[in-house]
């Protein structure tokens, strides 16, 4: 197993450098919409043909409900295309026009673009749910002559590998091309783009195993996704959750129809993008699990619009922070015994600008705030602001002992590898650690305070903290493990290399003033 996941990675990244390498004189944000444009084309088409070849072995076999002959010749080849065969297994039903050998086939014509848009424009017609979720920019390219063909080769490469689902290896190569993209276009990118393993940390926390799962301000759907994969993951069924997603930027909301599309989950993103706090696609909704990467400390989200909007259960938010409305708004969006997972920048936890101390103190007063993990820096592609992750509940009663008046404390921030110089991961091992302990801690099984990492803190100990919610104030320090005899080791060790390190640069100074006189001596 270990082989296949290393050969698909190195597929992938193999896949990545060829495609990019095609890029000239486009920015990163423009050419992502062409690769992922094209490689969901590419997964549709190897859907729809996989299910013609198990049409045929139904068509053809006697004992079939649909048999037609056992001769595959004596049938019409306009019966293998039976809309229903397609649909009632929920695959996209593709026109010839829109077929990738078709698409191959015209690569290298100068219109190639135009035939890619008239083909998506097809596409939509023939399937209701993608009706205005393609983007049709394939024709406006400023990609050089031939480019496009040359991309539309390396797209080829990606189908069908040991038996593998086309959907399983084109999900990765999805995730991975967003990935690339967002750390090419910087704070753009990161916008609409979580790193996975954060949001598998909201996933794991929230177990969302069976009932609605919502995202409202759902990016490229990485929620949805891995929540998905949870799900499967322990045993259940892909219709036991039901997904909602809201995104307000329109090609984002395109990108998220796609994303969701090339892994076969249905998802209801609303009759159109449109901005959650002025149009709420689904305001009779609540659900069971919400997770939510929402846009840190943006000012111009509309606040003196809602002066006396009903979701300020807990006061209203500042007109120049949108933090607590996103809190406030999910809270109000859950049903009894509901789940919320968010991540927020760390100034959330503390600022008290424009009455954001109060309505912290009436969330925890409350008793919805159930739990805060303080992370790391180095974690977004995007931004180096400090971001930590707040899990709101409105009954803890539920999923666990009661727990009212109480809020559980991790600091997570010692977490985490370096996978590049600048960027930080956790790892699978550093999410469960994080899981283990908030389960741990709500069912009451062998939970125990650990100094430096996690607290379970009353009501009276955040009242007298001022109702600051940063971890490291609960927490404190880890006690330290090293004894005498190791701390002198190593200070003694560390006296010779600074004794080293010295000389050296007392060497190097030497070297530079004598090559110093040289120069003035020739001159």
């Amino acid at each position: 197993m270990k082989n296949k996941t290393k050969n698909n990675e190195d597929m992938i990244g193999a896949l990545w450098k060829s495609a990019n390498k095609l890029r000239d004189q486009m920015d990163a944000a423009e050419y992502k919409h062409i690769v992922l444009g094209l490689i969901f084309l590419k997964y549709i088409s190897d859907s729809f043909l996989e299910q013609k070849e198990k049409i045929k072995k139904i068509v053809t076999n006697p004992e079939s409900d649909y048999f037609i002959s056992e001769n595959i010749t004596d049938i019409n080849e306009k019966d293998l295309e039976d809309r229903d065969y397609y649909t009632k297994d929920n695959i996209f039903w593709v026109p010839e026009s829109a077929r990738w050998e078709t698409i191959r086939n015209q690569a290298k014509q100068s219109d190639i673009g135009s035939i890619i848009d008239r083909a998506l424009g097809e596409l939509e017609g023939k399937n209701r749910s993608l009706k205005g979720k393609l983007d049709k920019r394939f024709g406006r390219t400023q990609l050089q002559e031939g480019r496009l063909g040359e991309l539309i080769d390396v797209i080829s490469t990606i189908g069908f590998s040991d038996k593998q689902k086309a959907g399983d290896i084109l999900g990765e190569v999805y995730e991975y091309f967003l990935g690339q993209f967002a750390t090419q276009e910087g704070k753009k990118g990161g916008q609409f783009y979580t790193p996975r393993h954060i949001v598998k940390i909201l996933v794991e926390v929230i177990s969302p195993l069976k009932g609605r799962v919502y995202d409202p301000c759902c990016g490229s759907g990485g929620m949805f996704v891995q929540s998905e994969s949870f799900v499967n993951a322990h045993g259940g069924r892909r219709d036991d959750i039901s997904i909602y997603g809201q995104e307000s930027n329109p090609t984002t909301w395109r990108l998220v129809a796609m994303n969701l599309a090339i892994r076969g989950i249905a998802a209801d993103l609303g009759k159109e993008p449109a901005d959650t706090f002025a149009r709420d696609q689904f305001p009779d909704v609540k659900f069971d699990y919400i997770m939510a990467n929402p846009p840190f400390n943006i000012s111009d989200w509309g606040g003196e619009k809602y002066e006396s909007d009903p979701r300020w259960q807990f006061g209203r938010p500042p007109v120049g922070n949108a933090n607590y409305a996103w809190l406030q708004h999910m809270l109000w969006k859950l049903r009894p015994g509901g789940q919320a997972g968010v991540v927020l920048a760390n100034g959330s936890m503390s600022s008290n600008t424009g009455g954001e101390g109060q309505i912290r103190e009436a969330m925890v007063r409350g008793d919805v705030v159930e739990v805060m993990v303080a992370l790391p820096g180095q974690l977004f592609l995007n931004t180096q602001i400090p971001v930590c992750l707040w899990f709101l509940t409105n009954d803890k009663t539920m999923n666990g002992r009661d727990r009212r008046g109480e809020t559980l404390f991790i600091d997570a921030r010692q977490l985490g590898t370096m996978d590049t110089r600048v960027l930080k991961v956790f790892t699978d091992e550093d999410i469960a650690k994080i899981q283990e302990i908030v389960q741990s801690w709500k069912t009451g099984e062998d939970y125990e305070d650990i100094a430096g990492f996690c607290k379970s803190a009353s009501l009276e100990e955040i009242e007298k903290n001022g109702f600051i919610l940063t971890p490291g104030r609960y927490c404190g320090s880890a006690e330290s493990s090293v004894n005498e005899e190791e701390f002198l080791s190593v200070f003694e060790a560390l006296t010779s290399q600074l004794k080293n390190q010295r000389e050296i640069s007392s060497q190097l100074d030497s070297e530079i003033e004598r090559n110093l006189s040289a120069l003035r001596g020739s001159s």
